[in-house]
Parts: structure tokens; sequence; C-alpha cells
């Protein structure tokens, strides 16, 4: 198994991942998104594949907020139903945290939903500690899709 950057190519199937966790895409959309990404020095998205299939991907950024300035954050994080457990999301993750060292910073912060608990033991085995718990709101504002990326 082999991790690296995302391409055009992988797009249908990171949209079939993106369905497994729960945020169903198009490839299309997908295609777009991947575009939008390429080249930015402040975000990078890697896939794991093997023999040619992606397995997982995961997708890390700077974010900064006012109040907390930047940091590095895992935006999503997803391995194949099946292949779950055999150390995909381990190497995905590595090879975030190596992205963000690259970039200076000390630490990284993920989110997941609270119902996520494989995920959360997941995270907890791999060094990261929970350190809050909030909620989270959404309110939908009449804007076509059609208009996002």
């Amino acid at each position: 198994m082999q991790v690296r950057e995302i391409t055009l190519d992988d797009a249908a199937e990171a949209a079939a991942l993106s369905g497994d966790l729960g945020y169903p895409a198009s490839t299309e959309a997908i295609e777009q998104r991947i575009q939008a990404a390429t080249g930015q020095p402040d975000r990078a998205i890697y896939v794991a594949h093997l023999n040619g299939k992606v397995l997982g991907w995961i997708d890390v950024s700077v974010v900064e907020h006012l109040q907390s300035g930047a940091r590095a954050e895992i935006g999503g994080l997803v391995v194949a139903n099946g292949h779950r457990g055999l150390g995909i999301g381990k190497k995905l993750v590595e090879r975030a945290e190596a992205w963000a060292t690259e970039r200076g910073f000390p630490q990284m912060l993920v989110r997941s939903q609270i119902a996520r608990e494989a995920a959360h033991r997941f995270y907890l085995r791999e060094g990261y500690e929970r350190t809050k718990t909030s909620a989270v709101f959404t309110k939908t504002l009449g804007v076509s899709t059609n208009t996002l990326r």
C-alpha cells in the first residue's frame, strides 16, 4: 500500500468513500473539490491505494480563526469498509501529521462526530486526546448547491 496526493483519476473512488463517511457526493463534485484543493499551500489530500484501488483518503489543511490562530486540522478521514483495522488510517494520519510538521505546526486537531465511537478509539490509539465536546449547529441559507465548491 502506498500513500500519495490525490489526483482527478481518484475522484470516483473518493466520492464513493465520501458516501461511506456519510457525506454523499457525485464524482463531478469531488473532481471540482480536488481541482480547487490542488496546488493550495495550506491544504493537502492524500489517498492510500493498493493495486490501483483507493482504499482511503485524508484531507488536511491549515485552519485559522481569530481566537485560536492558525493550526493544522484533519477535515476528513475515511477507510473503505472491509479494509479498516489494517493500518491504512494510521498511515494516512502519519502522512497528514508529517505535512503539518513540515509547515511548523506543533499540534494537529481533528473533530469527530459524537456517534463515531470507533473513530474516537482510533484517534486515542494514535495518541490524540479528547480535549473538548461541542455541539454543531447548521442553518440552511437557501443558496443553490450548484454554486458551491
